[in-house]
């Protein structure tokens, strides 16, 4: 039941927008209906799509948009986009899209579908049946953290698709380039890629002859105002209008691939399909995505766990492949059995499917995949319960399973767990065999092209299960041999950290002396951190491993768990730049519920939504994470000093905004406000935590209306 409310008042160091809220909303005109930004059941904030060409046309970035904007644009990789190295796109299509990933802020899911395969795709499409599906931006920002290209999809269909066309394509090129022009600026504002444009319906004589116009004036507007955009055609209409499938490039769709990026074929191929395309692709045989669907419906050469079989000849003729709807190993398969499903099915593609390198540091994962069945920061739990947050995926690794030739003795295994996390709700489990005639193992996790600078840092937190004398180490392959010099490699700890500055300081820098706190200690939870400092000159970075040793001396097989749960690779000069702080954190948009009464427990409660924005930097983070605290009675609008008690946390934001929704706090009393205190921490990319006297703070105070 809606509440008439409390009287609201921010501390005065923090107040909010001067326009009353209920004016804001109710200009004729001026905003848009907010139930597509919010979840009607929840009111936290969703992606959302536009279902028809008036809606497309209609929008402005506004700020309630600026939840589904993307933290930042993809990192940097090598080989780029633009290499004619064949690519791998994957189309993921699963349930008329908009799940549980549409949750901006994560939610409660259990046993959500979770990809992870990142280092083995090139481009990831978004696809529903909505007019514009906009990618929901976890997967934008999971995608880009690992040099992933992300593009919406613009589908038209049936005989409302038909109408549709005729509307922006039969007229003057006024129209088609103002739907192009949208349609830009969306990938622009929300910080994806590009588009993949589907037209499922036939078109007159017209709208087909400016279809050309179209594509070519929407790939040159996006490559100018999105680095690295992207716009790739479906397979379906062909240049006299129909709708006609031709599961190949040919003369009657050739004219579409000539007026955009790349061409994405429909499914019921053969090889002989692929070897008439030689010629019609001539040098761009790169941007021709061979489609393949997992599902294996129609008359297809190889789906579902025969997969490989379509792989196998795409490759063979030098093609890109589009892997559409690779989930079916999570909608049709037992979702118990779903992790080992997923990494059965991409183990089998792996040598068909080239990597790509990350080329930037600083480098840091906890190989958290966005979900969990808890929530752990540094070693310490913090929440119990499923949870489910697509932007919180950090970069994961290849996972493989690797055995020595011959007998097979000798082998490691990698993937993710559920069951232990140092930071998130994941980690990386290693299982291994070290022969006796072996020394050590080791596992490749990172293909990387960063040419390192004079001095870098590396972390490595792990931990062993069971009984255990296997020793356990970072090992790093290095390019430009000839010019690379090794100058020397020291171990960390707490002690030795202030030797590290360019001048004698009293103290080390702040953050430094803050990432190598616990260099060499053992932590909670049994991890155990080992830092090193590497002095190079003229290296290029090439590959990331762990390597496992057995004892000096052992001669029996030497089996080994490994649990990682963090890998940093930080360049020593960004540990002495000072950390910029969380300032001007407001409150607004704030909404008042009564909660429905239980028969134990407070006996008056309210239940608050608002908005907390805030100013920082975003380069320099990987998130923040929201707390609060809440109470009654003593505090003043000058916002008195905070409550003893330890800091709730709410949320993870990936953006400089946060929506709360339904926070239950304590009802004021007849004498005395109520006083809600929220914290907005940042966690930066270095991966250290920041101490809370350096956060964000906004005093939220409350009292009941006088009657």
């Amino acid at each position: 039941m809606e509440a008439a409310g409390p009287v609201t008042r921010a501390a005065a160091r923090k107040r909010a927008p001067t326009i009353p809220e209920e004016q804001r909303e109710r200009r004729p005109g001026r905003r848009r209906p907010r139930r597509r930004y919010y979840d009607k059941d929840t009111t936290k904030p969703i992606s959302f799509y536009f279902s028809s060409l008036e809606e497309l046309l209609a929008w402005t970035p506004d700020v309630e948009d600026s939840f589904n904007v993307a933290l930042e644009p993809s990192e940097c990789r090598q080989p780029p986009l633009s290499s004619q190295r064949p690519r791998t796109l994957l189309c993921h299509d699963m349930m008329g899209g908009y799940l549980d990933d549409k949750f901006i802020q994560g939610s409660t899911a259990r046993s959500p579908y979770c990809f992870y395969h990142w280092q083995s795709i090139d481009v990831f499409v978004y696809f529903s049946h909505h007019t514009v599906t906009i990618p929901p931006v976890g997967w934008t920002n999971a995608a880009h953290r690992h040099g992933v290209c992300v593009l919406g999809t613009f589908i038209t269909e049936w005989k409302e698709g038909g109408r549709l066309c005729e509307a922006f394509l039969a007229g003057d090129e006024s129209s088609y380039r103002a739907v192009a022009d949208q349609l830009v600026l969306i990938a622009q504002f929300f910080r994806f890629d590009g588009w993949l444009i589907n037209i499922e319906n036939s078109l007159s004589l017209a709208a087909v002859g400016n279809m050309p116009h179209f594509l070519r004036y929407l790939t040159t507007q996006l490559h100018q105002r999105v680095p690295g955009g992207l716009v790739l055609w479906y397979d379906s209409v062909v240049s006299s209008g129909q709708l006609k499938w031709q599961d190949e490039l040919n003369q009657h769709n050739w004219v579409f691939f000539d007026s955009c990026d790349g061409f994405f074929t429909n499914y019921n191929w053969r090889e002989e399909h692929l070897q008439r395309m030689l010629g019609q692709a001539g040098e761009r045989r790169a941007d021709v995505y061979v489609g393949v669907d997992v599902f294996a419906r129609g008359n297809v050469v190889g789906g579902q766990f025969h997969t490989h079989k379509s792989l196998e000849l795409i490759r063979k003729h030098g093609f890109s492949a589009a892997l559409f709807a690779p989930g079916w190993v999570y909608e049709c398969l037992e979702k118990k059995d779903f992790f080992q499903n997923q990494d059965k099915f991409w183990a089998l593609l792996e040598r068909y499917l080239p990597t790509h390198s990350i080329c930037s540091l600083p480098f840091v994962t906890s190989f958290c995949l966005g979900m969990g069945t808890r929530r752990v920061c540094y070693g310490q739990e913090e929440a119990v319960g499923p949870w489910y947050h697509p932007s919180a995926q950090e970069i994961q690794p290849l996972f493989a399973e690797h055995r020595r030739e011959g007998d097979g003795r000798g082998w490691v295994k990698t993937h993710c767990c559920l069951a232990d996390a140092w930071n998130g709700g994941s980690s990386l489990l290693i299982r291994g065999e070290i022969p006796p005639e072996v020394g050590h193992v080791a596992v490749r996790l990172f293909s990387l092209q960063v040419p390192v600078p004079p001095k870098v840092f590396l972390s490595l937190v792990y931990k062993l299960e069971g009984p255990s004398d296997v020793e356990v180490a970072l090992e790093l392959t290095t390019g430009d041999v000839g010019s690379c010099h090794v100058g020397g490699i020291w171990t960390l700890n707490a002690e030795t950290s202030s030797r590290h500055s360019p001048r004698p300081l009293r103290v080390p820098p702040t953050k430094l002396a803050r990432w190598v706190g616990h260099c060499g200690q053992q932590l909670r939870g049994g991890w155990v951190q080992r830092c090193y400092e590497v002095s190079l000159r003229g290296c290029v970075l090439r590959d990331l491993l762990v390597s496992f040793a057995r004892p000096p001396g052992g001669r029996e097989e030497a089996s080994f768990v490994c649990r990682l749960g963090e890998i940093q690779v930080v360049d020593a000069k960004s540990l002495l730049a000072p950390l910029p702080r969380v300032q001007a954190v407001t409150v607004s948009r704030v909404r008042w519920q009564r909660a429905m009464p239980e028969e134990e427990g407070p006996p008056a409660r309210l239940l608050l939504g608002c908005t907390l924005h805030w100013s920082y930097l975003l380069s320099p983070v990987r998130c923040f994470r929201v707390h609060c605290r809440t109470g009654t009675g003593g505090g003043s609008p000058g916002g008195g000093p905070p409550g003893p008690e330890k800091p709730a946390l709410l949320g993870l934001a990936f953006v400089n905004q946060y929506r709360i929704a339904e926070l239950p706090v304590a009802a004021a009393g007849p004498s005395g406000d109520g006083r809600v205190e929220f914290l907005v921490e940042p966690v930066p990319k270095e991966g250290f935590l920041v101490p809370q006297a350096e956060w964000g703070r906004a005093a939220l105070l409350y009292s009941m209306p006088h009657t």
